[in-house]
């Protein structure tokens, strides 16, 4: 241990990324409060049960899978920062992750009874196949002899794992329906987007300074392990979604994003599901078009917080 301790010198970054990645996230800052979920309750009360089963219970999987990149993730891949920037960073990453928790609970809260929100909880503790992922994941996050995987097992959990559950929301926001709780879920989505590129964007580097051996060795344990969770994801998927007939388009959504995965990580696809081949009502909702929220006190994906500007009539077409 040094005899000094040194301040993070912002005049002074070592890689454009981290200054980049820095300013998009704060720039992005948002919080959960701001946005009117209660305005859905009109929506939520003309779903039948299993269609209401559907969309709680990928909240408790949603919930729980932040939980442990809140808890666990950013700081495993703190661990193995190379600078006080890409730390700042991470912390910042940190943050939002429970930002997103929080998110799943208003939505609950919102929605649900209490007795209702305890079963989600519940179930969402105790189910296998979405304690399957989970524990995978976490196993790799505190195996400190492995740095690589634990990057790379932060991005498939952002860019890949969470897509089963995203689906549900994507395709009701698609319809126009649920609106409130799908503009939150874009705000999340936008933010798992430049965490799960900064991080495979610190993927690649390391990756790049390994021997070809290495490199190769790396890659196959990494599509391996890809394959092994999807098969854990299409039971998952089946679980959930059979009751409502969704299954099938779920399972391209999360083949296509298990791709978007390799890109950020720089490999090449394993699936050749594409877009085109999901389903349009779910591009639809994925869109990162500005959502008509009042302006001075709630937030859209597409406003920055804190700059303000006249109402017209026209920002109340829809």
């Amino acid at each position: 241990m040094t005899d000094t301790y040194k301040a993070i010198n912002w005049t002074k970054v070592d890689d454009v990324i981290d200054r980049a990645a820095w300013e998009k996230l704060t720039e992005q800052f948002w919080l959960d409060t701001q946005i009117p979920v209660d305005k859905d309750l009109d929506d939520w009360r003309t779903l039948d049960d299993t269609h209401r089963w559907v969309i709680s219970h990928i909240f408790g999987g949603l919930n729980l899978l932040d939980t442990l990149q809140s808890q666990d993730g950013m700081a495993a891949i703190r661990q193995d920062a190379k600078t006080p920037h890409e730390i700042a960073v991470l912390n910042n990453i940190q943050f939002m992750e429970s930002i997103h928790a929080k998110s799943y609970s208003t939505i609950f809260s919102t929605l649900n009874s209490p007795e209702e929100t305890q079963a989600i909880f519940d179930w969402s503790d105790s189910e296998n196949l979405l304690q399957t992922k989970a524990i995978r994941i976490r196993d790799l996050y505190h195996d400190d002899d492995a740095p690589l995987k634990k990057k790379i097992a932060n991005v498939f959990l952002e860019t890949f794992l969470f897509y089963s559950d995203f689906y549900t929301p994507l395709y009701y926001l698609g319809h126009n329906k649920l609106t409130h709780v799908g503009e939150m879920v874009k705000l999340i989505l936008r933010d798992e987007s430049v965490h799960g590129t900064y991080i495979g964007y610190k993927f690649q580097v390391a990756f790049n300074q390994l021997t070809d051996i290495e490199r190769q060795s790396l890659k196959d344990w990494m599509y391996t392990f890809l394959y092994e969770l999807y098969e854990n994801e299409e039971q998952y998927s089946h679980l959930v979604y059979d009751q409502v007939g969704w299954t099938s388009d779920v399972l391209t959504f999360i083949r296509y994003n298990a791709n978007k995965a390799l890109m950020n990580l720089g490999q090449d696809p394993l699936f050749p599901d594409t877009a085109d081949d999901v389903n349009t009502d779910v591009m639809a909702g994925i869109s990162t078009s500005t959502a008509n929220h009042d302006f001075f006190s709630q937030t859209g994906n597409g406003y920055l917080l804190g700059k303000l500007e006249p109402m017209l009539d026209s920002d109340y077409d829809i």
